[in-house]
């Protein structure tokens, strides 16, 4: 059973972070124009929807946001799949030539990423697709690293990053177990 070992960020920590990821979305994108936030299950959803509210903030323009539920094997725990799979999605918007930022809570091996690109690649043909991370806790399988990165934090393989968002969870926090 995993052990509590500390809080790596606060509910202020967690709202700055993602404040920033908001403004760095803007800037490299030059704007909102076709740019689309998607979350991925379970808790990016939640962390999408607070930057694109961050953003509306920056901009006083709304962008649209989906989710996309990819039910992959959890990598702390044993396998249940080698491959993550696909969910369904509700994008409620069109895809083709928009810049799509992809939302999730931990970067840890990439497969939910990769999978979360493919199907939003399904779907349209993208302008580009960004990837937008709260935490990246490091020990990547495919080379895919975050555009937007709220903090990184380097953890064994033992250790475990849970990030806790309302209204998934009571309180807004990133937590390190080991």
């Amino acid at each position: 059973m995993a052990v509590f070992k500390a809080t790596i960020m606060d509910e202020p920590a967690v709202n700055r972070a993602l404040k920033r990821i908001a403004h760095e979305i803007v800037e490299k994108n030059g704007g909102t124009d076709n740019l689309a936030v998607v979350g991925i299950k379970r808790r990016g959803i939640p962390l999408a929807e607070i930057i694109a509210k961050n953003i509306e903030e920056i901009e006083g323009r709304s962008i649209p946001v989906g989710s996309l539920d990819i039910t992959f094997y959890r990598d702390d725990l044993r396998h249940v799949s080698d491959e993550p799979v696909l969910g369904g999605t509700d994008f409620g918007f069109d895809v083709t030539d928009k810049t799509v930022i992809l939302v999730d809570d931990v970067l840890y091996t990439g497969r939910t990423a990769r999978a979360a690109m493919e199907a939003v690649m399904k779907t349209g043909r993208a302008a580009a697709i960004q990837l937008a991370i709260l935490v990246d806790r490091g020990h990547r399988e495919l080379p895919i690293r975050g555009d937007f990165v709220g903090k990184n934090v380097p953890t064994s393989k033992t250790e475990h990053i849970s990030v806790k968002i309302p209204p998934v969870d009571d309180i807004t926090a990133v937590e390190l177990y080991g």
